[in-house]
């Protein structure tokens, strides 16, 4: 079943065309991904496709009653609501009943609003719908539910926008960079989720990890046009290969013919005759498309590194705190030449905190830090490039250095440096503020790299950057002679280039862990697995009467007395939630608990009365 379909699409910003008349389309139940390098119109074209932009030209049409939500990148949510209000503002009568629930619960001392809420959560059934909504914000870590959204910071605000985009179950998602400010734990429950349901879905994102499990359908989009490869990433990538290849055999088929009819036009055959102007126009257009070819070409990260000494960066008994939390306690390390450190953890637990640490930004409570004094540190700072907006890209760099050192001896200019990072020298003079997110990550590490560090820390560094960026500076830390510490909740990256992890696992507990990310999660896997088999083993099972009944067993007697007492009890603790809740308590979360311990209490009740009543024919 056809659920979208795009026909002839084109979009061109100024002079720069982003696509020219893409055609494709998405059934229902598929999970494609769009992949582009940074500043080739991914997002403009989910904007496109979500009515908050314009094609040029091109058709779209959507099949009749379908509902489709968007994630952006950077959501924009009503600052004046709540957390709360900002996730059930929605036409649904469920998700309106939820909402009124939530204000009766805030407002207690309305106890005839509270009750009639109550009724209808019941009447509209609800309390599943209520507790979806409840599972998802806890696995997105979105608990102060009464917070104002303008208190939120961005990567908050786009876990908000995604929760919301979850719990509404639209028909068709649009998600730009979804994995973005979610930690490990939360892009494993992601993908889950994103598999179990029956949505349909377009994204862009740069998690490669997650394009394997979840897609089953790539679109790239190259030189404004579109390649579709019907598999998940490493179908894409294979055959991709082999349409590159393909390519290349035709480039040089139509290079020899290029210098061919090149020789002829210099020596001046005149175009009076129809085939001689004929073969004119034929080596003008073989020019114009031989023109068009741009090979993957990679960033040449090869910059000179100082050599490190024998002492590196040594950890003591490192103490820090925030208020009433433990963010790290008693810490000691000792760095090793080349070494390659992972670190892993929810948000929030002091991960960023560590390198700033590390590199003097902020200060231990207690402990000591020792830098040696061959190391040069470089810092890729999740907060990104901090640099003036009208300012031009090349003045960005000659700031830093008007000639850079490479690694094989040789010295380049700071336009020639750009080139290397794919910065063509058309774009030299753009201002900062003109370009893509992905690009200006992308400048950020030129600026770190090119002050040939020997200690590199990367906090989020494959945020916003596109796969073939990914892959290029993937190449260039494999072979840097140095050390490197990563903060990334891309697990591809992560498993490429670390070998050993520091685990934080919350209240200042930090774990180091002798191998990569996946081989962790086995070993958690192995664990959790052990666990479930000993506690299904400890589980009583009662075998059912092979017999037709006609009186009670022993044992149902006495469970049919207990009943009558469980019964009785159950009523009483219902009857006393009721009472506290009209009894004008005003502490929202107590209320809320209350609430749903009530709706518990009422389905022991009928659960226990059911069988109750099974057990009496026998009596």
């Amino acid at each position: 079943m056809n659920l979208l379909s795009v026909e002839n699409l084109s979009k061109t910003y100024g002079t720069k065309v982003l696509f020219k008349e893409i055609s494709f389309g998405l059934d229902k139940g598929q999970k494609a991904a769009l992949i582009a390098r940074n500043g080739t119109g991914k997002s403009t074209l989910l904007k496109i496709l979500s009515r908050l932009e314009h094609a040029d030209e091109g058709n779209i049409t959507y099949r009749n009653d379908i509902k489709v939500e968007y994630l952006p990148q950077d959501p924009i949510l009503n600052e004046e609501l709540n957390v709360i209000e900002t996730i059930l503002d929605s036409n649904k009568p469920i998700a309106k009943a939820v909402k009124y629930y939530e204000e009766c619960l805030a407002n207690p001392d309305d106890k005839i609003s509270l009750n009639k809420a109550i009724e209808l959560m019941e009447l509209m059934k609800a309390w599943d719908y209520d507790s979806k909504m409840k599972q998802v914000l806890y696995k997105l870590n979105i608990t102060q539910l009464d917070a104002k959204i303008s208190t939120l910071s961005g990567g908050q605000k786009k876990r908000v926008s995604m929760a919301k985009v979850l719990i509404e179950e639209p028909d068709l998602i649009y998600l730009d960079e979804p994995t973005n400010h979610l930690d490990l734990d939360m892009i494993e429950w992601l993908e889950d989720y994103l598999l179990k349901q029956s949505i349909t879905l377009l994204m862009v994102t740069h998690d490669r990890y997650f394009l394997e499990r979840v897609c089953n359908e790539i679109i790239e989009m190259e030189n404004g046009t579109l390649y579709k490869y019907n598999g998940n990433y490493s179908y894409y990538m294979e055959k991709k290969a082999f349409r590159l290849e393909s390519e290349e055999k035709n480039i040089e088929k139509m290079q020899s013919i290029y210098r061919n009819e090149l020789e002829w036009i210099k020596r001046g055959p005149k175009a009076r005759g129809t085939k001689a102007k004929s073969r004119i126009d034929k080596f003008n257009l073989l020019e114009e498309k031989l023109t068009g070819v741009t090979k993957e070409s990679g960033m040449e990260f090869k910059t000179a590194s100082k050599r490190l000494g024998g002492k590196i960066i040594e950890l003591h008994n490192l103490y820090k705190q925030f208020g009433d939390i433990k963010i790290i306690e008693n810490l000691s390390y000792k760095f090793r030449k080349f070494e390659r450190l992972g670190i892993v953890g929810r948000n929030g637990t002091g991960k960023t905190t560590l390198l700033n640490l590390m590199t003097g930004y902020m200060e231990p409570d207690d402990g000591r830090i020792e830098t040696g004094k061959t190391v040069e540190i470089g810092y890729f700072k999740q907060d990104g490039l901090i640099v003036k907006e009208n300012k031009r890209l090349i003045d960005v760099i000659k700031e830093i250095a008007e000639v850079i050192m490479l690694g094989n001896g040789r010295t380049v200019t700071a336009s020639q440096f750009l080139e290397m990072f794919l910065f063509p020298s058309n774009m030299h003079f753009t201002p900062v503020s003109k370009l893509s997110g992905g690009e200006r990550r992308r400048l950020y590490l030129v600026t770190v790299l090119m002050k040939n560090p020997n200690f590199l820390i990367l906090d989020e560094p494959t945020n916003d950057l596109d796969i073939i960026t990914l892959n290029v500076l993937e190449e260039y830390l494999d072979n840097f002679k140095g050390c490197l510490v990563v903060v990334t909740h891309d697990r591809y990256f992560m498993d490429k280039l670390v070998d050993h992890l520091f685990i934080f696992e919350g209240d200042g507990k930090i774990k180091d862990f002798n191998g990569n990310y996946i081989e962790y999660r086995e070993e958690q896997k192995i664990t959790e697995s052990e666990l479930a088999r000993e506690l299904n083993s400890q589980r009583e099972v009662i075998p059912k009467p092979a017999k037709p009944k006609t009186r009670l067993s022993y044992n149902e007697k006495r469970e049919y007395e207990k009943l009558e007492i469980e019964i009785l009890e159950l009523e009483r603790r219902k009857n006393e939630i009721n009472e506290i809740m009209n009894s004008g308590l005003t502490d929202y979360l107590k209320l809320n608990e209350l609430s749903k311990e009530l709706v518990k209490t009422m389905q022991l009740i009928d659960e226990k009365t059911h069988r109750w009543l099974e057990l009496s024919e026998y009596e």
